[in-house]
């Protein structure tokens, strides 16, 4: 049996295991144990606490396979970016330019440092064991973010964003960083993407307040703006099919895009319904053909809790099986929320 459901305490020791085989640039699971710990307890806090205010705290879900007794996989929502340290990034802006005199135009761009501390929600930390991606795992786990955001909708900001991987080559080197921002921050990569989740002072004390002209860079850097990390292709595709789109906001570090989407727009979060638990039946029990469909069901016991299943959804009622009635902790007549993994065409 396999779910996803909210962070505890006692996941640190096997959640401190995953995130250490995360490949190098997932710069948010980049933690040491004392790091986690806090993220695990904030997380905690947020989903114990009763008030519906929005607040600077992580929301970590972590996916569970029961028959090996491990977490296998791991996403967050990060309920407001900015908070006491701001959030960072490269604005790409234009301006047209002109001389009469030499009868000449030209269209420039540059990129000026974007800071706020009153930034909106972000989701980010995905990362699932190799052997489990595939039969629509991935996507589960990141659409079980959005359900969260529909059950809680007044603990999010109206607007969501993303923060993709940048390019990088096959050494792990990362060009834009060797090209700009190493420049001014002259560490390594991994170093300084490690010491953004402790800190980001250096960030305001080492880069320049004035803008950089694209001009003056390598024709590769500039066509690698806003570009995604291969590995990143299927996580950016899953995200625009739900409705995010780039944005004018590059990733100070490796120049991966920012995506963004107004939160009520997200496909997942509207398609996320509450329903009512009409019967709990047994997994021998022939499903209704015409009713029966593939769905992600989740309930707030223990915070968070959800399961990708078959389930028979008739209008306002939904009969779930005895095995997922027991891991969502609801019975006959109880409510729970459904959402279908990919939007009807």
């Amino acid at each position: 049996m396999i779910s996803v459901r909210a962070v505890r305490i006692d996941d640190l020791d096997d959640l401190l295991k995953l995130v250490r085989s995360a490949t190098r640039g997932l710069t948010s699971l980049q933690l040491n144990r004392e790091q986690l710990l806090d993220r695990i307890e904030q997380s905690v806090f947020a989903l114990s606490r009763t008030g519906i205010s929005l607040r600077d705290e992580p929301y970590v879900l972590v996916m569970i396979d029961d028959t090996a007794g491990e977490i296998v996989g791991t996403s967050t929502i990060y309920a407001k970016t900015g908070g006491h340290q701001p959030f960072y990034a490269y604005q790409i802006r234009a301006s047209d330019h002109h001389c009469d005199q030499l009868d000449i135009s030209q269209h420039r761009k540059r990129l000026e440092i974007y800071r706020t501390h009153d930034g909106p929600t972000e989701i980010g930390s995905l990362f699932l064991r190799g052997k489990y991606r595939g039969g629509g795992r991935g996507r589960w786990l990141s659409l079980a973010r959005f359900m969260l955001i529909a059950m809680r909708p007044h603990r999010f900001s109206e607007t969501v964003i993303a923060e993709m991987r940048g390019r990088a080559m096959p050494d792990g080197s990362v060009p834009f960083w060797d090209a700009v921002t190493g420049r001014f921050i002259p560490v390594e990569f991994a170093k300084a993407d490690a010491m953004s989740t402790v800190s980001k002072d250096f960030i305001e004390s080492m880069m320049p307040q004035h803008p950089i002209y694209l001009d003056l860079l390598p024709a590769e850097i500039r066509q690698g703006l806003g570009e995604v990390h291969d590995e990143t292709q299927p996580a950016l595709g899953l995200l625009k099919s739900e409705g995010f789109r780039k944005t004018d906001l590059i990733d100070i570090f490796d120049a991966g895009p920012v995506v963004e989407c107004d939160t009520n727009r997200i496909g997942a979060v509207a398609r996320c319904r509450e329903t009512i638990v009409g019967d709990i039946v047994d997994a021998g029990k022939p499903p209704d053909d015409t009713a029966v469909q593939d769905v992600i069901l989740a309930s707030k016991h223990d915070g968070f809790t959800s399961v990708l299943t078959r389930a028979t959804i008739r209008e306002e009622r939904i009969d779930v099986l005895a095995k997922d009635a027991v891991t969502l902790g609801i019975e006959k007549g109880a409510g729970c929320w459904t959402l279908t993994p990919r939007a009807s065409r």
